[in-house]
């Protein structure tokens, strides 16, 4: 089974990637693939470049083997929408299990996603749910997440896609808006994310104004 982790990463830090470590040792799978993305097409764009980020995100996982990148987002052109990332990984993995891991305020907006019908028949959502979050409770996108959920990681190795399993993730109220306002700011950023990664910003006054 794969699962993979979307993000713009603008810079990558620990709100980010303990919760993939989290999804990764409850599925019990070998490694979850972070999937930089090259053009969001729900914000704006990032402050780095994509080569900047993905530079950040080596050096973060560099000593952890139970996460990856997956950079055909930042290869391809146009918008990166999530439906063809996912179209493009079906067509690799073939009948394999494929899960995409998003948070509860993602999972909220899933029906404003370009195509986002097609996705379910794409995958399994793995959602990362953390303390006093809560699932969609009116609409149409909650009635199929509620007849499509499950309560076990087997559930997810029995079919190709299309359940949805909530994964307790760690609580961590770090955000990559609140790391670029402190290095704007010239406060510190320390203990927010991987010290390398911290080191390779502050060398390269990537954040500065």
């Amino acid at each position: 089974m794969i699962c993979v982790l979307g993000g713009t990463f603008d810079p990558v830090h620990f709100g980010h990637l303990r919760p993939a470590l989290d999804v990764q040792q409850a599925l019990g799978i070998e490694r979850v693939h972070l999937l930089p993305c090259r053009t969001p097409p729900h914000r704006e764009m990032p402050w780095l470049s994509h080569e900047q980020r993905l530079a950040l995100l080596h050096l973060a996982i560099e000593d952890e083997p139970g996460l990856a990148i997956d950079t055909r987002e930042l290869r391809r052109e146009g918008p990166s929408y999530m439906v063809d990332t996912l179209t493009s990984l079906r067509e690799e993995l073939g009948e394999r299990p494929l899960c995409l891991a998003l948070g509860m305020d993602a999972l909220a907006d899933l029906d404003s996603w370009h195509r986002w019908e097609e996705i379910p028949a794409l995958c399994h959502l793995v959602v990362m749910q953390r303390p006093g979050n809560h699932w969609p409770q009116d609409g149409a996108l909650a009635q199929r997440l509620q007849a499509a959920r499950v309560a076990d990681v087997k559930d997810l190795l029995a079919l190709t896609a299309g359940a949805v399993l909530g994964v307790p993730v760690t609580q961590m109220a770090v955000s990559s808006t609140r790391i670029r306002d402190l290095l704007r700011s010239g406060r510190s950023a320390r203990y927010l994310m991987p010290e390398a990664v911290l080191e390779r910003i502050m060398q390269e006054k990537w954040y500065a104004n």
